[in-house]
C-alpha cells in the first residue's frame, strides 16, 4: 500500500478538491498520512489568485527535489489553479515533479499516479470543458460542516482575475446530484452545508443560455436552496460567493425567507467607485450594490453581510477610493478582505492598465478600511449582548478546552462553558453575555 500527502494553498475550492481527492485515493487503495516524509505521493494543490501564492508554492516544490534525491521512488504531482496555469511549465523547470493536473482533470488523478510510479513518463492533464469535467463528490467521514461544490468556473472575466482562465467556463451540477450528496452527508451526521462556486449565484445560468431559457428572472441557485432547504438532518446552509448581477427578486426571496439559509452572506464589492468598477470589468454599478443589500435587509433586517474590496486599483483616485469607504459605512460590514492591488501576469489589467498608485497611498487606504471594519464588528458585536441565539456547537475551543465554541446563524464565534449534557452538532440557544472584536461569550438558555 502506497501513502500519500496533499498539501493545499489557496481557497475553500481548493480545500474541497483536496478532501474529494483524498478519498478518490484511498478508494483506490492509497493510505493518507500526516506529513511528508511518511509519503509515496506527494500532491500540491495550488493557487493561482495571487502572485505571491504561486511562489511559495514553486519554491516549497523546489525543496522537495532533496526528498527526492533521497527517495528516487517519490511520486510528485502538482494540481489546481498554478498547475491548469502553468502546464507542462511546471514539468519543464521543476524535473522532480512527475505530472500535472489542471482543475478538470482530478477523476485522472490515480490515473497519472500509476503512470508515475510505474515510470512511463512524465504527463501534463490539462483539457478544460463540459465534456471532460466529473465533480468528485467524496467526504471524510462524520463531518459537522462540510463544504459541497456546486459549480466551477467563472464567466466575468473580471481584468484583475485569472480564475476564469485557470478554472474554466462555468459548468454547473445538477440539483439532484447536489441533493443526493446533501442526503448522504445528513445521514453520516452533518448539520450544515457550505456551497462553493466562484461565481455562486450563475449557478445554471452557462446551461439555461445554452438551452435558450434563461430570462432576467432565472435563479436556478435559488431552485437549489429550496431544494437543500429540504434535506432532513441538514440545519443550516451557507454559500459563498455571490456575483450582484444575478442577485435578482427570485435570489433575495429565497435567501431572506428559507429558515435554514443562514442571514450572513459574502458580497464582494471590489470598489465603490463606478468607473473603477467599470475598469475591473464587475458589470453593475455602486448603487446597483446597494440596492441587492437594501433588498435583502428589508426582507431580513437581522442580516449581516461580508465583503472583498481592493484599494490603489490601476489609476484610483483619492475621491474615488472615498466612495469605496462610503460604501462601506453604509453596509457596515462584518467582515471584509481588504487586498492592495498588485499587478497578476495573465490578466486584462496587467495587459492594459497601469499600475500607477503609489503603494504608500495603497497602504495608507488599505489601513482606513481596516480602522472602519474594526469599529463596524466591535458595534455590531457589542449589539449582540442581551440577544439570546441559535449556536450550532462544534466542541471545545482550540485555544481554551474549558470553554466550548459554536457558530451563531450569524456566522459569529460565541465561546461558553462547557456543560454537562451538551455535544457536538447540537443546535441550542445561548444568552450573550459580553463581546470582543473576535467573538461573543454566552450562557446556555435553558428555558
Amino acid at each position: 500500500m502506497l501513502n500519500f500527502y496533499i498539501k493545499t494553498y489557496g481557497c475553500q475550492m481548493n480545500e474541497r478538491d483536496s478532501e474529494a481527492l483524498a478519498c478518490l485515493l484511498e478508494a483506490r487503495g492509497y493510505r493518507e498520512v500526516e506529513t511528508e516524509t511518511e509519503a509515496d505521493i506527494l500532491i500540491f494543490n495550488t493557487c493561482s489568485v495571487r502572485d505571491q501564492a504561486e511562489r511559495k508554492a514553486i519554491g516549497k516544490i523546489g525543496m522537495m527535489k532533496m526528498l527526492k534525491d533521497e527517495k528516487p521512488s517519490l511520486v510528485i504531482g502538482v494540481i489546481g489553479c498554478m498547475a491548469q496555469r502553468l502546464g507542462s511549465q511546471i514539468l519543464a523547470e521543476l524535473p522532480q515533479v512527475d505530472f500535472v493536473a489542471g482543475t478538470d482533470q482530478l477523476q485522472n488523478v490515480p490515473n497519472l499516479i500509476a503512470e508515475a510510479v510505474t515510470r512511463h513518463g512524465r504527463s501534463a492533464a490539462l483539457e478544460m470543458g463540459p465534456g471532460v469535467f466529473r465533480e468528485l463528490d467524496g467526504h471524510r467521514p462524520g463531518q459537522l460542516i462540510a463544504e459541497v461544490s456546486v459549480m466551477r468556473g467563472c464567466d466575468q472575466f473580471c481584468t484583475y482575475c485569472v480564475v476564469p482562465y485557470c478554472r474554466g467556463r462555468e459548468k454547473s451540477r445538477p440539483i439532484e446530484a447536489i441533493v443526493d450528496e446533501a442526503e448522504r452527508l445528513a445521514a453520516g451526521g452533518t448539520k450544515e452545508l457550505l456551497l462553493l462556486g466562484q461565481n455562486i449565484t450563475a449557478y445554471g445560468v452557462a446551461e439555461a443560455r445554452k438551452a435558450g431559457t434563461y430570462t432576467p428572472e432565472f435563479s436556478a441557485f435559488a431552485d437549489l436552496l429550496v431544494a437543500l432547504n429540504e434535506v432532513k438532518g441538514i440545519e443550516r446552509i451557507r454559500f459563498t460567493s455571490p456575483h450582484v448581477r444575478f442577485m435578482n427578486d427570485k435570489f433575495v426571496e429565497a435567501v431572506t425567507q428559507l429558515p435554514k439559509v443562514c442571514k450572513c452572506f459574502h458580497v464582494p464589492v471590489q470598489s465603490g467607485n463606478d468607473r473603477i468598477l467599470k475598469l475591473m470589468h464587475r458589470n453593475y454599478t455602486a448603487k446597483e450594490y446597494l440596492d441587492r443589500i437594501d433588498a435583502i435587509r428589508a426582507k431580513a433586517p437581522e442580516t449581516l453581510f461580508s465583503t472583498d474590496i481592493i484599494v490603489g486599483f490601476c489609476s484610483e483616485t483619492r475621491q474615488e477610493f472615498e466612495d469605496t469607504h462610503e460604501v462601506m459605512r453604509r453596509v457596515g460590514y462584518d467582515m471584509a478582505y481588504i487586498f492592495r492591488y498588485s499587478q497578476r501576469s495573465g490578466t486584462k489589467a496587467a495587459e492594459t492598465l497601469t499600475d500607477d498608485v503609489p503603494e504608500a497611498e495603497k497602504h495608507e487606504r488599505n489601513q482606513i478600511l481596516l480602522q472602519e471594519l474594526n469599529e463596524s464588528v466591535a458595534r455590531h458585536n457589542a449589539q449582540m449582548i442581551g440577544q439570546t441565539v441559535p449556536v450550532l456547537i462544534e466542541g471545545p475551543s482550540p485555544r481554551n478546552p474549558k470553554r466550548w465554541c459554536g457558530r451563531s446563524d450569524r456566522n459569529k464565534m460565541v465561546l461558553f462553558d462547557a456543560t454537562p449534557g451538551l455535544k457536538v452538532g447540537d443546535l441550542r440557544n445561548f444568552r450573550i453575555e459580553r463581546s470582543t472584536e473576535n467573538a461573543l461569550y454566552g450562557t446556555l438558555d435553558k428555558s
